[in-house]
């Protein structure tokens, strides 16, 4: 009764650790430009759809409602991930208090989470990452509120989760999966020996069944872009480097989350929530296997950083108040250091600096700024994907702008990658230019079936690109490249293509054909 009665004030509490990520988040968000990815699922709003070859239709909704009612900028753009950030704090809070923790236990859990590197550089983008986290954590909370308290609202909620989690990122089927058979395999089973068990499940399949049409449609593209991911990305990960990134993407809340871990398999009091340690195995080894990438696990670190909590509390019980808030300065202020390499807090060059020398100090953190190139590089290509767009939208306009009036109408724009492309649709609103053609990512679904202008602005990722079609043009002029050193489009240039000869539109129409077919 007594930790019942005190639930509304430990509601309150979590509310200050809320606010704390909403304050980091504001204070990073307008500092670098528009992410590559962002770019994208901005221009995903002009073409709504049941789906897309990249993701589910969730984030592009959302951009429409962000671009409808916030408008264009970078803050505008990371106004939603924030807000969901700052939920993700509040249901850690909640899964804390629903397995018994208290105030100490839920300060553990949510400075934890907020100065996690993983949940720092993944909370703020306006990518679907930010809120597949937040539906897997509700989807653990409806499920620990469904085991406390029976109430089949929780088991609907959990389905609900589900269908909307997997409209947004395919890796909510696979968690949702997992928390169900670490409920299976655990003392709390009877609890989906229900009829509302198959109704939750009719819940999550009917809202998705409209993109599952879609990409039946479509030919199911999704497969095709996993096929592609795992060619030119996933096989350069190793399972060592999974595991090893797994250990240190939360840098010092590693002990936070372990003790969680260790404590629902091990303790008699969180023996009623085994089910969230079995689920965490079984995602784990199923990215481990499928060589996901370190973040597609980050959004089952919220229930292990509560039942962590949970477990300090027990560890701490008799100790006095400098013992417990010496803990909680322990398990977070070390990752205080490690924020710009996460969380663009500072301006740019201040950035680099800080990297260098958190680097220097702590070279294990090396695989920060290893790109998926397997280099390493000056900066973290998160913060090398935000460098450059406005530079190439600016080369751009000048180009389309330099033509007359006449030669305008009869002028394209072509842009070889989807950043490209994302970067002339978002800003060539404000510069007055037409709409971009791409065969990249998504933009080939509304490509047009024929490209035959008579002029061509060309944004290409090195000259040599062009030099290639040369036989199926006139002559070509550069009207300049980007120049920023930390970007990762630098040396990408903006060309002029006079009189495209018909043999370009030809390879244009094989090559879109085959994409089509995908």
């Amino acid at each position: 009764m007594i930790y019942r009665n005190k639930r509304a004030e430990y509601h309150r509490f979590v509310m200050i650790f809320v606010l704390v990520k909403v304050v980091l988040n504001l204070i990073a968000i307008s500092n670098f430009g528009f992410h590559r990815d962002e770019l994208l699922h901005l221009a995903l709003a002009d073409h709504l759809d049941w789906g897309f070859k990249e993701v589910p239709p969730f984030i592009a909704v959302l951009a429409k409602i962000s671009l409808t009612v916030f408008g264009d900028s970078v803050f505008a753009s990371r106004l939603f991930t924030t807000i969901a950030s700052g939920i993700i704090i509040w249901l850690t809070g909640m899964i804390t208090i629903e397995l018994g923790g208290r105030k100490f236990a839920i300060a553990i859990a949510c400075l934890s989470i907020i100065f996690a590197p993983a949940f720092a550089a993944s909370g703020y983008l306006f990518q679907p990452v930010v809120f597949d986290q937040l539906w897997w954590v509700l989807a653990a909370w409806c499920m620990v509120r469904y085991v406390n308290t029976s109430s089949v609202i929780f088991l609907y909620g959990f389905g609900l989760t589900t269908g909307v989690g997997m409209l947004t990122k395919y890796t909510m089927a696979f968690f949702a999966i997992a928390l169900v058979i670490g409920v299976l395999i655990s003392k709390q089973r009877r609890v989906l020996f229900t009829k509302h068990t198959i109704g939750a499940g009719l819940v999550a399949i009917l809202l998705f069944s409209p993109n599952l049409i879609w990409q039946w449609q479509h030919n199911f593209p999704v497969l095709h872009h996993m096929a592609e991911l795992r060619e030119t990305q996933l096989e350069h990960i190793k399972a060592g480097d999974f595991i090893a990134q797994q250990l240190m993407v939360n840098g010092v809340a590693l002990f936070v989350w372990l003790v969680g871990f260790v404590f629902l398999l091990a303790s008699f009091r969180l023996r009623k929530y085994q089910f969230l340690a079995f689920a965490y195995v079984i995602i784990f080894i199923f990215l481990l296997q499928m060589n996901g990438k370190n973040y597609y696990l980050f959004g089952a670190y919220p229930m292990l950083f509560a039942a962590g909590g949970c477990g300090f509390d027990r560890l701490f019980k008799t100790a006095g108040k400098p013992l417990r808030a010496a803990a909680i300065v322990i398990v977070t202020a070390p990752n205080l250091l490690l924020l710009p390499m996460v969380l663009p807090l500072l301006p740019l060059p201040q950035t680099v600096t800080a990297i260098k020398y958190t680097q220097n100090i702590m070279p294990a953190l090396n695989f920060v700024t290893r790109w998926e190139d397997q280099r390493q590089h000056a900066t973290t290509q998160d913060y090398a994907d935000m460098l450059g767009w406005d530079e190439m939208a600016t080369l751009t306009a000048k180009a389309y702008h330099g033509l007359n009036a006449q030669a305008r109408a009869q002028t394209r724009i072509f842009a070889e990658n989807y950043g490209q492309a994302g970067a002339i649709s978002v800003f060539g609103k404000r510069l007055n230019l037409p709409q971009v053609v791409c065969l990249n990512s998504s933009f080939s679904l509304w490509a047009p079936d024929s490209l035959v202008p008579k002029y061509l602005i060309y944004i290409a990722e090195d000259e040599e690109g062009v030099k290639e079609l040369q036989p199926f043009i006139e002559r070509y002029v550069k009207i300049g490249t980007i120049n920023n050193p930390l970007a990762r489009e630098k040396g990408s240039g903006v060309y002029i293509l006079y009189n495209p000869l018909p043999s370009l539109n030809l390879r244009y129409q094989k090559e879109l054909a085959e994409l089509r077919k995908q």
